[in-house]
């Protein structure tokens, strides 16, 4: 039977600490959740900004879905482009200062169509080696050449584009690359892709409403602007709702309408999720005692664990990754928090390399200071 096999890749995979199962969230998402009947305290929400369950979003749906009903019925390009999906669009590309916009269900979509949309055979791909699973499957999808460079390694990326000289030119990184925190150096590479005739995708979704002026991104926050640029956010994490959306030249986005499969072959998402997205903009680029604060318990917490036998990985961001090594031992860690009312996941391999398993503790405007000195406290007293 085939079931077999899977059975034993199955086992095999709980023998070696690697075996994913969900937990059954019951309550709104926020720092203080109930999952499968117990109460946490929460490290591990992508909700940056505390905007998940904002009463503003909460109308904005409600709102949409009275006007618009719930499904949208079809793709945007056969009945399902609705005018909340466009006057998101319109201001989201105002916001991150490009012309022009495309909306996509999801972050992985929205990776998926891009690159697959504008490369193909003959071309080439350049991709730092710890980007996200998405752009990873996107380029392998895209059938273009591929060639992976070290984290952050301009130099080798340099070789790379030199070496290459025929056929379209797209280099993908993570801006705030999702399990470690820490920043690609933006600059450089656009000088490169601008020197070398090549495109810059920039995969910022946990850069979005957390980085730049008034939460505009990754690219406000290095002032960057090229026609060259590529600009992907998820709209799921700091935002506070779903989806996602390609920002870039008008050429680029009406391009990618014709050849993204994962946007023409994709129903629509709920147009009232627009309306939802456009109550929170404001509140992203209006509140930044948000980011202020988020800063702030950044600090707070990479102050208290600076002499844990654990390594803290460096990183300026809402994404705090505590170094543990082997699998075992960072399930157990995590174990030990929950039995104290804390909720921080395990991340594991495949994810992250083998050897570097971790606690991934991410922080949100919503956690107050006593809920990080609550943290801080309950990993000592694990340490010891």
């Amino acid at each position: 039977m085939p079931f077999s096999s899977l059975s034993q890749e199955l086992e095999a995979r709980a023998a070696q600490g690697l075996l994913r199962r969900r937990r059954v969230l019951e309550s709104a998402q926020g720092v203080h959740i109930r999952v499968d009947g117990k109460h946490y305290l929460s490290f591990c929400s992508n909700d940056y900004l505390g905007l998940a369950n904002h009463p503003q979003l909460i109308a904005g749906l409600q709102q949409g879905a009275a006007q618009y009903g719930v499904g949208a019925g079809a793709s945007h390009l056969v009945s399902g482009h609705f005018a909340a999906h466009h006057e998101l669009e319109q201001a989201l590309a105002a916001f991150v200062n490009k012309p022009a916009a495309l909306i996509f269900s999801g972050g992985y979509l929205a990776n998926l169509g891009v690159v697959q949309g504008l490369v193909g055979r003959g071309d080439t791909v350049f991709a730092d080696k710890l980007n996200h699973a998405s752009l990873n499957d996107a380029m392998l999808l895209s059938r273009a050449g591929v060639k992976r460079y070290r984290h952050n390694d301009v130099a080798q990326l340099a070789q790379q584009l030199e070496q290459t000289r025929s056929g379209r030119k797209l280099v993908i990184t993570d801006a705030v690359f999702s399990m470690d925190g820490d920043l690609a150096p933006l600059p450089q590479l656009l000088a490169l892709c601008e020197q070398h005739d090549a495109w810059l995708l920039v995969d910022d979704a946990h850069g979005f409403g957390v980085l730049g002026a008034q939460g505009r991104g990754s690219l406000s926050h290095f002032g960057l602007a090229s026609p060259r640029l590529i600009y992907m956010a998820t709209l799921g994490k700091a935002a506070g709702v779903s989806g996602a959306f390609v920002a870039a030249e008008e050429v680029v986005i009406n391009t990618l309408l014709q050849n993204a499969r994962s946007y023409i072959y994709t129903t629509a998402s709920p147009p009232a999720l627009s309306v939802a997205l456009l109550a929170s903009l404001p509140l992203i680029r209006e509140e930044g005692w948000r980011r202020e604060h988020l800063l702030g318990l950044i600090a707070q917490l990479r102050a208290g664990l600076g002499d844990l036998p654990w390594k803290l990985l460096p990183s300026a961001t809402p994404i705090q990754p505590l170094l543990v090594g082997g699998n075992e031992a960072a399930l157990a860690l995590s174990e030990g928090l929950r039995a104290r009312g804390m909720w921080v996941p395990a991340i594991r391999p495949p994810t992250v390399p083998q050897g570097t398993a971790r606690l991934r503790i991410t922080l949100s405007a919503a956690h107050s200071k006593q809920d990080v000195s609550q943290l801080i406290g309950a990993l000592h007293a694990l340490a010891h």
